[in-house]
């Protein structure tokens, strides 16, 4: 998870490297979970990194009270919270903890450092026709998860892809919430709190054309068409509707065929072409998803090969340095898990 700070709706790097303890007037312990430092916040909510009583980091995200008190917000964030709490997988960001009845609700989020995927694909160049099939597998198998809990994640796009040592995580499990335009859950490309609900699902670029229709209602196939869009920005450095106002890219993604000018192959011009069909029923499904790219997936994942692996190791190191900076951290921090073994084909 990218280590940034955020004024309003601006994501900015801070020049002065990370700075531990939290945010004043922020309250030192969410839920029994001891801050550390502060990631993001914005108008909808704030997260911070904190740690665990067994040492654990973590990424809790709150929301503030004032929407909170919004009409029905608190059922639907505990009905969602407990959906995404039985979302599992490796691939997925694990939801540890929530409080829907705290004055300002929370969460607690496995904390995943890594670059976030634009950061490492701009690090590593646009993605080859194996390594991009180990993204897509690894990201599908994510959504299969999602899926499978019996909710739509809505939330699929290059910042919510974060590249640990382990693989990617997806992140940006939207809880509560109805949003357009904005980073994840209401905060930056490393997170933010659940936000207060709107007509929208998504952001520009990566929502379906189905959801921009009125009283829109978001299936599985949304989350396909998304997950086509960010494997077409992981091959291209491009959005496959192209940059500018909302209103503009909104505009080409019901009436434009995407730009897929620069993925790698016929073979990944069609695949990704069908992902991004205007029509729901015509799309691939998440299980044909993660067939067709495990069968392609290189044997030995780009995210381990240099310099991929050491831009992670150096955001794990930034974490570390947080973690040994507070003032209750034990003798030994909490190390990061070892990578998983073998490729990551077929079913990751």
């Amino acid at each position: 998870m990218p280590l940034r700070r955020r004024t309003d709706r601006q994501i900015i790097l801070s020049p002065q490297g990370p700075a531990p303890g939290p945010l004043e007037g922020a309250p030192v312990e969410v839920g029994g979970y001891r801050i550390v430092s502060p990631l993001g916040e914005g108008d909808r909510g704030r997260v911070q990194l904190a740690r665990s009583a067994s040492g654990r980091p973590v990424a809790v995200r709150t929301v503030h009270a004032h929407l909170a008190a919004g009409p029905g917000f608190r059922e639907r964030f505990r009905r969602e919270a407990a959906a995404a709490r039985a979302v599992t997988g490796p691939y997925s960001a694990a939801v540890l903890d929530a409080d829907p009845d705290a004055e300002e609700p929370w969460l607690a989020v496995e904390f995943c450092a890594g670059p976030g995927l634009p950061e490492a694909v701009a690090t590593y160049g646009p993605l080859g026709e194996a390594d991009l099939a180990a993204l897509g597998a690894a990201l599908a198998h994510a959504l299969s998860g999602v899926h499978a809990a019996g909710v739509v994640h809505r939330g699929v796009k290059p910042s919510n892809v974060i590249v640990t040592r382990t693989g990617p995580k997806l992140l940006g499990f939207r809880v509560a919430g109805r949003t357009a335009d904005e980073g994840p859950e209401g905060g930056g490309p490393d997170a933010g709190g659940p936000d207060a609900g709107g007509p929208a699902i998504g952001s520009p670029g990566f929502i379906a054309p189905e959801l921009l229709a009125r009283d829109a209602r978001p299936g599985p196939a949304a989350d396909v068409f998304a997950l086509g869009a960010v494997l077409t920005v992981a091959a291209t450095g491009r959005g496959p509707f192209g940059s500018g106002r909302a209103p503009e890219v909104l505009h080409r993604t019901l009436h434009e065929e995407p730009d897929l000018l620069g993925v790698p192959g016929a073979a990944w011009a069609g695949f990704l072409g069908r992902c991004l069909t205007r029509a729901p029923a015509a799309r691939p499904t998440v299980a044909e998803v993660m067939a067709w790219c495990g069968e392609r997936a290189a044997a030995f994942p780009w995210w381990a090969s240099e310099p991929v692996a050491d831009l992670i190791h150096r955001h794990e190191d930034d974490v570390t340095e947080l973690l040994e900076w507070d003032e209750e951290a034990p003798a030994a921090p909490t190390p990061w898990p070892a990578p998983l073994p073998g490729n990551h084909r077929g079913t990751p």
